[in-house]
C-alpha cells in the first residue's frame, strides 16, 4: 500500500494530511509560511518522516487567479526534494468545506487546523476517484 501525503498549499500556511490505511485521512499540523526555502524544507521533512510515495496537491481549478495559482504551487512543488509521484487535485472549495465541518467545533484560529481540514479535503478527493477507476 502506498502512502499518501496530500498538501494544501496557502500564502501563510500550508496544510497537510496523511492516508493511513485504506482510506483514514488524518490531518497533521500545518507549516507555516515564513518563506518559500523554509516552507520547502519542512513539507520535505514531514514527506520523509512518513515515507511518502505519493503527494496529493491541491490545485485551485476556475476563478480569476487560476493560472498564477498554478504556476505558484508548481513552483513550490518544483522546490521540493521529494522523489515520488505527485499528483494535482482540483481543491475548489475545499477550504470552505474545512471552514464548515469546524464550524462549531472551535473559532476560526489560524493555527493552520483549517489548511489541513483541507489537505484532508482534497485527499479524500483524490482517494474518491480511485474508487471510481478501480470499481
Amino acid at each position: 500500500m502506498k502512502k499518501i501525503a496530500a498538501i494544501d498549499i496557502g500564502l501563510k500556511r500550508i496544510g497537510t494530511a496523511l492516508c493511513l490505511g485504506e482510506s483514514l485521512v488524518m490531518p497533521q499540523e500545518a507549516i507555516l509560511r515564513k518563506n518559500r526555502d523554509q516552507a520547502a524544507r519542512e513539507v520535505d521533512t514531514f514527506l520523509t518522516t512518513w515515507n511518502i510515495d505519493l503527494l496529493i496537491v491541491g490545485l485551485p481549478k476556475g476563478g480569476s487567479s487560476e493560472a498564477e495559482m498554478k504556476r505558484r504551487i508548481e513552483h513550490f512543488v518544483g522546490l521540493l526534494h521529494f522523489n515520488g509521484e505527485v499528483v494535482y487535485q482540483d481543491e475548489y472549495g475545499s477550504s470552505s468545506e474545512a471552514k464548515e465541518m469546524m464550524q462549531g467545533v472551535m473559532r476560526q484560529k489560524r493555527d493552520g487546523r483549517i489548511d489541513s481540514i483541507a489537505a484532508k479535503v482534497i485527499l479524500e478527493r483524490y482517494l474518491e476517484t480511485l474508487k471510481g477507476t478501480h470499481g
